[in-house]
Order: structure tokens, then C-alpha cells, then sequence
């Protein structure tokens, strides 16, 4: 009955139970834990994450100049400054972009393994950048796994089509034509507008005549 114990009470058998003293005090300690953290994104990360998101600015600025050293070197320190914030993750990408204007292919892959954006577009990009940095450095293998995990990401009537015809390009530099035409056959069959662009059948016509030789 809880009316019938004492503060005193609950005090003893604070001090004589060491399993009740240390449950309290995991318990507590979590409190404190869980107050700091939402202080922290409360009162510091959401206006630093704010803040970043205008962090690849400059370095954008530079690259539209053609000033590729430059834009490479400011977005180093945005990337530095915001990680792990919006905007030191796109500014990330934006470098990786840099690096392969340089034609620093293999540092534009570690760039972009390390980019995580909740922005299903740019994520999206981004793999399919570093799926061109592999096509440069003639892995085809890689990039045309990257270019359909691209494609499959955000099906839209652009990216889809765009990264399905780079993979078929790639899978013909590995001799791989029953993959390709198949990609080549998905963009015929989805995206007639693409298709018409690109005149798709000359592409279907080449991997299927290879693949009945």
C-alpha cells in the first residue's frame, strides 16, 4: 500500500538494495543522455545543419569560373567544416564532381562512398557519378553495376533511362551483350521518348546480332 510507506522508508531500502541503487542510476544516467542529445540537435546541430546547407556555394561558384583548383580546394573545408550535415554532404558531391573534372577518378570514388544523403535525387547522382568515375578508370564491370543500382533507385522518366543506357555500354565493353540488349530492350519498352532520342534499335540490333554469333 503506498500510502503507508515513508520517504524514509524508500530511502533505506535505496541504501540496502545495490540492485534498485544501480537500476537508478543506469536509468538516470540514460535521462541525462537523451536531454543532452536532444539539446545538442535542438540548439546546435539543427542551426549548424541550417547553416550549411549554402556551404557548396562558393566552391560552385569557382567551378562556373572553370577555376576547378580552387572550387576543389574551398569545398575541402565545407566538407571538413559541415560533415555529416546537408550541406557538407552535398558539398561532398560537388567535389567528388571536381575531382573528376581533374581527372582524380579514384578520389572522386572515395568522396562518394562517404556521401549519405536522405535526398533520394542526389543519392541517386551520386552513385551514378561514381559509376562514371569506374567507366573512366575502365572498370567497366563495377560502373555498369553502379549505373543499374542507379537506375533502380528513383525510377523517373530521365535518370532511369539515362543510367540504363549507360550500363548497356558498359556491359558491351565486357562483352556482356545478352545484359546489354536487355537494358537497351527496358529502355525501348519504358521510355519510348529515350528510346527515340538515342534511335535504340541500332543498339538492340548490334548486342543481338553479337549474341547469336
Amino acid at each position: 500500500m503506498l500510502e503507508d510507506i515513508s520517504g524514509e522508508q524508500i530511502k533505506e531500502q535505496f541504501k540496502s538494495n545495490k540492485t534498485l541503487r544501480m537500476v537508478t542510476m543506469i536509468v538516470g544516467g540514460l535521462i541525462v543522455l537523451a536531454l543532452a542529445y536532444f539539446a545538442y540537435r535542438q540548439f546546435m546541430w539543427k542551426p549548424a545543419n541550417e547553416k550549411s546547407k549554402d556551404a557548396y556555394w562558393a566552391g560552385l561558384n569557382y567551378a562556373d569560373k572553370d577555376s576547378t583548383d580552387l572550387a576543389i580546394d574551398e569545398l575541402k573545408v565545407q566538407v571538413k567544416k559541415y560533415d555529416g550535415k546537408i550541406g557538407g554532404e552535398v558539398s561532398q558531391f560537388v567535389l567528388a564532381r571536381q575531382l573528376m573534372n581533374a581527372g582524380e577518378f579514384e578520389n572522386a570514388i572515395k568522396e562518394l562512398n562517404s556521401v549519405d544523403l536522405e535526398d533520394t535525387y542526389v543519392q541517386v547522382m551520386a552513385i551514378g557519378l561514381k559509376a562514371d568515375a569506374y567507366s573512366e578508370l575502365e572498370n567497366y564491370a563495377e560502373a555498369a553495376k553502379l549505373y543499374k543500382e542507379a537506375a533502380g533507385l528513383n525510377v523517373n522518366e530521365m535518370t532511369t533511362p539515362m543510367y540504363l543506357m549507360k550500363a548497356g555500354l558498359c556491359l558491351e565493353e565486357i562483352n556482356n551483350f545478352e545484359n546489354a540488349t536487355e537494358c537497351y530492350k527496358e529502355i525501348q519498352s519504358d521510355y519510348p521518348t529515350f528510346a527515340s532520342q538515342k534511335t535504340i534499335e541500332k543498339y538492340i540490333a548490334r548486342t543481338e546480332n553479337k549474341t547469336t554469333k
